[in-house]
C-alpha cells in the first residue's frame, strides 16, 4: 500500500469520525469504498469536492474507488441537512446528468486504469427499479426497526417542533434505500467502506447494519468534516448561488475569483482539503503567507491548484488575465480575448447603459457617450473636462475628445468599456 489513507485524511483536516477498526482494515490490503453523489443537476459544485478528493486520495493511496450515483435516492431525496423536500427528477435526466458528472470526476480519479484499482461508476437506479415495494418491505425492511431509524439525527431534526415541515414517508426511507446500496455493493464488488459528509454518518451506520444483519458481512463507515467558513458564511455559495465546476454555469473566471477571495484562516485550511499538495510544501507556503500575508501567497497557490484542476492551465492563465483587467495593466487586445461571460462576470456591478448599433454606423462622439447618451458623466461640460485631463479610456486606451466609437471597437460584438481615472468603469452595451 502506498500510503496510510486514514493518516494522509487526518493532516489534511478532512476525518471527522471513522468506525472502530478502519484503519486496519485498509492497512490490511486493497479494499473497495465508496460515496454517493445527489444527481440533481448535470453538474458538480464545490460542496461534492471533498467527498471527490476523499476518492482520489483513496485511489492514490491504492484502493478502489466506487462513484456512485444516485439515481433511486435522487427520485426521493436525502432528508439530511434539508428543511423540506426536494424536487424530483426523471430518468432521462438522471441519465443526462450522470454522464455529466462522470465527466467532471474523471478529471480527479482515475476510471480507465487496467489495475485492480481503477476507478468505477455505478447508478443506485439501476438495482433500485427492479425492487417491487413488496419485495423491499419483506426483504430490508423487516430488518431494522422504526426505533432505530428514528433514533437517527437526521431523522430527530426534521421531527423536532421547530421543524416548520414534517417529513414525507418517501424521504423517513432514504436510510434504508442508501442502506441497501452498501449492501448491494458488499454483496456486488465486495465493497466494504462507505464515505461521505458528517451529516451522513446515520445513513451509513444503516448501511454497516444491514451488511451485519442481512449480508453477515462487517461494513465500515468514514466521515469528512462539513467545510465551514470562518466568518460563519456557507461554503460554496456566492449571492449567485452555487460554484459550480460546469465552466458554463460559473465561469472559470468566477471560480478562480472565489478561491482566491477567501480569507487567510479559511485558505490555511482549504488548501490542505482540495490540493494534493504535499505536507512540507503546505507547511512552507503557510510559512510564507505568515511573513508577508498582504501577497496572499496561499490565496494565489489555492486559486491556481484548484482552476487547473476542475478547468485547465489555459483557463488559469485567462481567469488570471481577467483579474489583472480590473486590478492591473492591460490592453484592448486583452480585453477582446474575454468571452461574453467572463466579460460580464469581471464588470459584474459596473452602470451599464444601451445604445443602438445604429448609432455607430457614423462613429459615437465622445460627448454623447460619455454624457449625452449615457449618463456615465453628469454633464456635457464634465465630460469636456474630464478629456480636457486625458483621463478617458475607451476599452484601457486614452482618448482625446475627437475620438469616435465604431463597431471595430467592440468587445464581443457588443460591449465597450469606459472609463474615467483609473476606477471608474462604465460598459456601453450595444444592441
Amino acid at each position: 500500500m502506498a500510503t496510510n489513507f486514514v493518516e494522509e485524511l487526518k493532516w489534511r483536516g478532512m476525518l471527522h469520525d471513522a468506525m472502530p477498526g478502519t484503519e486496519e482494515h485498509l492497512m490490511s490490503g486493497l479494499q473497495s469504498a465508496y460515496v454517493g453523489i445527489d444527481p440533481t443537476a448535470d453538474s458538480l459544485h464545490i460542496g461534492h469536492l471533498v467527498g471527490v478528493m476523499m476518492l482520489r486520495h483513496f485511489q492514490l493511496a491504492g484502493h478502489k474507488p466506487y462513484a456512485l450515483i444516485g439515481g433511486a435516492t435522487g427520485m426521493i431525496g436525502d432528508p439530511s441537512g434539508k428543511s423540506a423536500e426536494r424536487n424530483l427528477l426523471d430518468e432521462a435526466t438522471l441519465r443526462h446528468n450522470q454522464a455529466s458528472i462522470k465527466e467532471q470526476l474523471s478529471r480527479f480519479l482515475d476510471f480507465d486504469s487496467a489495475s485492480d484499482n481503477g476507478a468505477v461508476l455505478v447508478n443506485n437506479y439501476d438495482w433500485m427499479k427492479k425492487f417491487s415495494f413488496l419485495d423491499f418491505i419483506r426483504d430490508i425492511g423487516k430488518h431494522i426497526t422504526v426505533n432505530y431509524m428514528m433514533a437517527k439525527d437526521s431523522v430527530k431534526k426534521r421531527l423536532s417542533a421547530e421543524a416548520k415541515e414534517g417529513m414525507s414517508f418517501t424521504e423517513f426511507t432514504y436510510q434504508l434505500v442508501q442502506g441497501y446500496d452498501f449492501l448491494h455493493l458488499y454483496r456486488e464488488y465486495n465493497c466494504t467502506l462507505q464515505m461521505g459528509g458528517s451529516d451522513q454518518w446515520g445513513n451509513i451506520t444503516t448501511g454497516t447494519e444491514l451488511l451485519r444483519r442481512i449480508g453477515n458481512g462487517k461494513g465500515y463507515a468514514l466521515t469528512c468534516p462539513l467545510i465551514t467558513k470562518a466568518d460563519g458564511t456557507k461554503f460554496g455559495k456566492t449571492e449567485g448561488g452555487n460554484i459550480w465546476l460546469d465552466a458554463d454555469r460559473t465561469s472559470p473566471y468566477r471560480f478562480y475569483q472565489y478561491w482566491l477571495n477567501t480569507s487567510d484562516e479559511d485558505a490555511e485550511k482549504y488548501i490542505k482539503i482540495f490540493t494534493f499538495l504535499s505536507k512540507q510544501e503546505i507547511e512552507e507556503l503557510v510559512e510564507e503567507h505568515k511573513q508577508a500575508p498582504h501577497l496572499r501567497a496561499l490565496q494565489k497557490r489555492l486559486a491556481e491548484e484548484i482552476t487547473v484542476m476542475v478547468h485547465s492551465k489555459e483557463d488559469l492563465e485567462n481567469a488570471q488575465k481577467a483579474s489583472n483587467i480590473l486590478f492591473g495593466k492591460s490592453t484592448s487586445d486583452d480585453l477582446k480575448k474575454l468571452n461574453e461571460q467572463t466579460f460580464l462576470d469581471v464588470f459584474d456591478g459596473v452602470p451599464q447603459a444601451e445604445i443602438s448599433k445604429s448609432e455607430l454606423a457614423d462613429g459615437l462622439d465622445m460627448i454623447g457617450a460619455l454624457a449625452d447618451k449615457t449618463g456615465f458623466l453628469g454633464s456635457n461640460s464634465e465630460a469636456r473636462r474630464e478629456l480636457k485631463q486625458n483621463s478617458i479610456s475607451v476599452n484601457k486606451e486614452k482618448v482625446k475628445a475627437d475620438f469616435l466609437i465604431t463597431e471595430s471597437d467592440l468587445i464581443n460584438d457588443k460591449f465597450v468599456l469606459l472609463q474615467r481615472g483609473k476606477k471608474n468603469y462604465f460598459v456601453l452595451v450595444v444592441s
